[in-house]
C-alpha cells in the first residue's frame, strides 16, 4: 500500500551510515580512479566513481536492500513491487531475492531487453505499463493498493535516499579533499543521499546534478519552487529519463545541491565512446551523464580541489551500446557515411576504392547503386561507411574525392 504522504524533513548524516551498517557485506565499495582525460580538459584532478562496477551494475542495489530490510515481516510476506527502466528493478530484484520477498516489477514498453533478462534472472515477475517510469509507477502505485504489496520506490523514500547515500560517504573515504561530486539525476534518489552525506561531513563540498536535456525535470522545478512535471522525456539516457522529481528528494536538492546542469544526447554518446576507449568502462548512458558534463564542458569545475564524477551505471543493451559507438564515432570525425556519384563503367568502383585506400581510411561497407531515379544515365551511386582518423583527416578524404572529379556528399545530407 502507499500509504500517508511521506515527511519532508531531510535525511541526516546517522541516516546514511545507519544505512552503511545495513549494507556491509551486501553492497560493493566500488572503485574510485584517476581520469586523465578529465584532468586534462578540466584542468583538476578528476576522479570516476565506478558504481558501474556495484552489484547488478548500478547503485540501486544499496537504496533498495536499504528499504526493503526494514520491512517488518508481515510486509515482506506480502511481496514487493517496484517501477523501473531497469537499474531499480535490478536492485529490488536482487534485494527481494537476498531477503526472502516475492518482487513484482513494472516496466515501460521498450524498456531494454538486457535489463528486463537480469531482472527476470533474479528472480522478480515482469509487468509492462506505459512508455516512461512515470507510467509504469502508477501501475505499481494501484498494484500495491490492490493486492498489498510494498511499493518500494526508485527514488523519493528515506530509505532509498539513506542507502543510496552511502556511495557519499565511500567517496570521502576514499578522497577526503574532495572538492566537488557530481552525478547523473533522474528522480534524486542519488543525489539527495549523496549530498546529505558529503554536506554533512564537508560543508564546503560543492554537489552537481546532471541532467539529459530531454528528460530534465530538476531546472524548470528549481525555478518554479515545487516540482514540476514535463509533458514527455525523449533521451537515450532511460535510466533517468523521469519526467518529475520526487517530492522528497526535491527538498533535499533545492536546500543542498549547488547546481543542476544538462547534457544532449550527442554529448552522452561522446562521453561513453571516450569512457571505453580511455578507460575501457563499459558505461550506460545514464551512467555517463557526469562525465559528458565535464567531458563537453557543460560543467567546469573551479580549480580548487578534486572532482569526483560518479559512474551510476553499465547496464547498456549491447545494440544501443554499437548505435552509440557509430554515433559518438561520427561525432569525433571518425566515422563517415558518404554518397559518391561515379561513372558506371568496368574498373570503377576499385578505382574508387584504391583512391580511399592510399588516403590511410578504412572502408567498413559498400553499396552500389544504378537505379536510382536521381542518377544521370551512365551514373552509379557508391554509398560508403568508411572510418578515419579524425576531422582533419576526413576532411582530406572528401577534399580529394572531390578533387578527383567525384560528387561525393554526407549521406545524411544526400539528396533524396
Amino acid at each position: 500500500m502507499t500509504g500517508a504522504p511521506l515527511p519532508l524533513d531531510l535525511l541526516t548524516l546517522s541516516d546514511i551510515q545507519a544505512a552503511r551498517s545495513l549494507l556491509s557485506g551486501v553492497a560493493k565499495t566500488t572503485p574510485l580512479i584517476e581520469s586523465r582525460p578529465l584532468t586534462e580538459i578540466t584542468g583538476t584532478d578528476a576522479w570516476l566513481k565506478c558504481e558501474n562496477q556495484q552489484r547488478a551494475g548500478s547503485y540501486k542495489v544499496r537504496g533498495a536492500y536499504t528499504r526493503i530490510s526494514r520491512l517488518s515481516e508481515a510486509e515482506r510476506s506480502r511481496g514487493v513491487v517496484a517501477a523501473s527502466a531497469g537499474n531499480h528493478a535490478q536492485g529490488v530484484a536482487l534485494a527481494a531475492g537476498l531477503l526472502g520477498a516475492r518482487a513484482t516489477v513494472f516496466m515501460p514498453e521498450g524498456a531494454p531487453l538486457p535489463k528486463v533478462t537480469a531482472t527476470k534472472g533474479y528472480g522478480a515477475a515482469i509487468e509492462y505499463a506505459g512508455t516512461s517510469v512515470d507510467d509504469s509507477l502508477a501501475a505499481a502505485q494501484r498494484f500495491a493498493e490492490e493486492t498489498g504489496a510494498v511499493l518500494i520506490h526508485p527514488f523519493d523514500h528515506p530509505d532509498v535516499i539513506a542507502g543510496q547515500g552511502t556511495v557519499g560517504l565511500e567517496i570521502l573515504d576514499q578522497l577526503p579533499s574532495a572538492a566537488t561530486i557530481i552525478t547523473a539525476v533522474g528522480g534524486g534518489g542519488l543525489i539527495s543521499g549523496i549530498a546529505v552525506a558529503a554536506k554533512a561531513l564537508r560543508p564546503d563540498i560543492r554537489v552537481v546534478g546532471v541532467q539529459a536535456a530531454g528528460a530534465a525535470a530538476y531546472p524548470p522545478s528549481l525555478a518554479a519552487g515545487s516540482p514540476q512535471k514535463l509533458v514527455q522525456g525523449v533521451t537515450i539516457a532511460d535510466g533517468i529519463c523521469v519526467l518529475r522529481p520526487g517530492d522528497l528528494n526535491f527538498a533535499h536538492v533545492s536546500k543542498l545541491v549547488d547546481e543542476v546542469v544538462t547534457v544532449t544526447d550527442e554529448d552522452l554518446s561522446a562521453a561513453l565512446l571516450v569512457l571505453l576507449e580511455r578507460h575501457k568502462m563499459v558505461v550506460e548512458p545514464a551512467g555517463g551523464a557526469a562525465f559528458a558534463a565535464l567531458l563537453t564542458g557543460a560543467y567546469v569545475p573551479p580549480a580548487d580541489g578534486p572532482v569526483v564524477a560518479v559512474l551510476s551505471g553499465g547496464n547498456i543493451d549491447p545494440m544501443l551500446l554499437l548505435r552509440v559507438i557509430e554515433h559518438g564515432l561520427a561525432s569525433a570525425g571518425r566515422f563517415l557515411r558518404l554518397a559518391v556519384r561515379c561513372d558506371d563503367r568496368p574498373g570503377e568502383l576499385a578505382r574508387l576504392l584504391g583512391r580511399i585506400a592510399e588516403l590511410r581510411a578504412n572502408v567498413v561497407e559498400v553499396g552500389h547503386s544504378r537505379q536510382s531515379p536521381r542518377l544521370g544515365f551512365g551514373q552509379a551511386e557508391v554509398a560508403l561507411s568508411v572510418e578515419t582518423r579524425g576531422p582533419d583527416h576526413s576532411d582530406v578524404l572528401i577534399g580529394t574525392l572531390r578533387d578527383c572529379g567525384y560528387r561525393v556528399s554526407l549521406l545524411a545530407d544526400a539528396t533524396p
